[in-house]
């Protein structure tokens, strides 16, 4: 509990409005919450939130001390009061998540609050199972990263074993990713392998694809499958052999299929907010110890319902 005294500066203000200057990190709903619960005290006693506060007020907060920190990206997932995630699985070492598009999955210069890994932190706090107060340097972190507007599995680690062990499985390539994604025109052949080197352009928030090695570039090499082709789209399946920027994206446009609605690297958004590729499918097939992940190894997860395959590719 943390009491303060109103001076000649704060007096007049709504008890509600006071509160967000001084505890910024409480979301506005849970400052809501706490008055109606009378978790805010003035003079002893519960309030209104509109009340006007008056100077000589002794305010009683019962409220968590980190809620009182300064803001900064660490602590943001205090701000989220309701955290939005689609859970495929959880355990106590990790989650498997259905990242939806338009969401960053860490913080950027534009968003800070609203990306999957503050909700995820935010889920873990207000279930108890995490805090910062409780750790000296761990904090839940993501396993795979998916582009802002691109949707799919994403995996939380919950625990320091599971990231480390989860991070190795990734880099020993015991985990197949498989992504779905909607092109213009025809694959040929239907089915094959596309590879090439590709390189940053940090100037233009892309990547460029060669088709010999160029100094900086790197081998990428995706395997694809045409699974329906119709009205001069076609639905193909990928497996990411290496897993470079914009991998899937820049290698379709540059085999002259570019992706439906691929700003970027299309020709144009085709009407659609976001490109249609999705990390759909996720298969764990360890070969190695997988510790306390060892319960995942041989199981699958699908992401069943697509919006672009149910729009293009309706079943029949």
């Amino acid at each position: 509990m943390k009491e303060f005294t109103i001076g000649p500066n704060d007096a007049g203000q709504r008890l509600d409005r006071w509160l967000a200057k001084a505890v910024p990190l409480l979301p506005g709903t849970l400052a809501q919450k706490y008055i109606r619960l009378k978790r805010v005290k003035v003079n002893g006693k519960g309030s209104k939130r509109d009340v006007r506060l008056e100077r000589g007020d002794l305010l009683q907060l019962y409220v968590n001390d980190e809620f009182f920190d300064a803001p900064t990206p660490e602590n943001a997932f205090l701000r989220v009061d309701r955290p939005q995630l689609n859970i495929l699985y959880e355990d106590e070492h990790l989650l498997l998540l259905n990242k939806r598009p338009g969401m960053v999955v860490h913080p950027d210069d534009k968003e800070q609050v609203n990306t999957l890994i503050t909700h995820v932190q935010a889920y873990l706090y207000q279930k108890k199972e995490w805090s910062p107060r409780w750790e000296n340097a761990f904090a839940p972190a993501l396993c795979n990263r998916i582009d802002r507007n691109t949707g799919g599995i994403v995996i939380a680690a919950k625990t320091a074993a599971a990231l480390r062990v989860m991070n190795q499985k990734i880099r020993d390539r015991e985990l197949q990713k498989l992504y779905l994604c909607v092109v213009h025109g025809v694959m040929d052949p239907w089915k094959g392998r596309l590879k090439g080197y590709i390189l940053k352009d940090g100037d233009r928030a892309q990547v460029r694809v060669y088709d010999r090695p160029v100094p900086g570039g790197r081998t990428a090499v995706t395997l694809y499958r045409t699974l329906e082709s119709r009205n001069g789209l076609s639905l193909v399946e990928c497996d990411l052999i290496t897993g470079r920027t914009h991998q899937i994206r820049a290698q379709f446009a540059a085999a002259g299929h570019p992706l439906l609605g691929d700003g970027k690297y299309g020709r144009e958004r085709d009407g659609r907010p976001y490109q249609a590729l999705y990390s759909y499918k996720l298969n764990f097939r360890f070969t190695t110890d997988a510790g306390p992940l060892e319960r995942l190894n041989g199981r699958e997860w699908t992401v069943e319902d697509v919006d672009f395959v149910e729009e293009y590719f309706p079943r029949r």
